[in-house]
């Protein structure tokens, strides 16, 4: 858990935007049949906020998306990681390097903030919600998104490890960003990674864990693991 939020371990697993593409790659709709990204892009895209920040924006597919479906949308995606900042201004997006947890912008200059899976990232959590709330005029609104304990807990255990338990996840989000927010509502969703042989299992895992990826016993054929997502809105 350590590891998740150590500045040169994140600043390594980001330097380049491969490791980022292999992880989606497998990843899938759960029984619901909704991908969480959906979710987060409706919530977004319909809360009819003027000028949006998102922080660990990733590749830039998100913000994109979010753009071509309220294109008059004043949207800046910011990544500490030079390389996901040039991918995502490749996408035609507004982007710039900058650490969520030092945000170089005004009080109240956003009526919307996104931070898609990378809040388990940060060294302070607390400080950096902090200062997404500075950055939020009033009543603006925080859309994240976060993944469960459980979240592909079965391939973990299937290598030998353990379920990934991070600093903020579905069980606690809640709570967390009840500490820095008034309300706050929460959306569950399932998700599947399928894994269409053994090498393809083994390539998500040394993405981030190469002891387990060489620990992954052999089988044979495509093999599926459920996920467990959050999408919260908090204001």
């Amino acid at each position: 858990m350590r590891e998740m939020t150590d500045p040169g371990t994140v600043r390594t697993q980001y330097a380049s935007v491969e490791r980022l593409r292999t992880r989606r790659s497998v990843w899938g709709p759960g029984p619901e049949g909704v991908p969480p990204v959906d979710v987060l892009r409706t919530l977004v895209a319909a809360s009819g906020a003027c000028r949006v920040l998102e922080v660990g924006c990733g590749t830039g597919q998100f913000a994109r998306s979010v753009l071509d479906e309220a294109p008059g949308t004043d949207y800046l995606a910011t990544d500490l990681s030079p390389a996901m900042v040039e991918a995502t201004r490749a996408l035609g997006v507004p982007a710039q390097v900058a650490p969520a947890d030092r945000l170089p912008f005004a009080d109240g200059s956003f009526d919307g903030a996104v931070a898609a899976w990378m809040l388990y990232h940060v060294p302070d959590l607390d400080g950096t919600l902090a200062g997404l709330r500075r950055v939020l005029r009033d009543g603006g609104t925080l859309h994240v998104t976060t993944n469960g304990r459980e979240h592909l807990a079965g391939l973990l255990r299937d290598a030998g490890g353990d379920a990934l338990v991070t600093q903020f996840n579905s069980e606690n989000a809640a709570e967390v960003l009840g500490r820095h927010f008034e309300h706050v509502v929460q959306r569950d969703v399932g998700t599947r990674a399928t894994f269409p042989d053994h090498a393809a299992a083994c390539a998500y895992l040394a993405t981030f864990a190469p002891d387990l990826a060489q620990a992954l016993p052999r089988f044979d054929g495509p093999r599926t693991y459920a996920g467990h997502t959050a999408i919260l809105s908090a204001h």
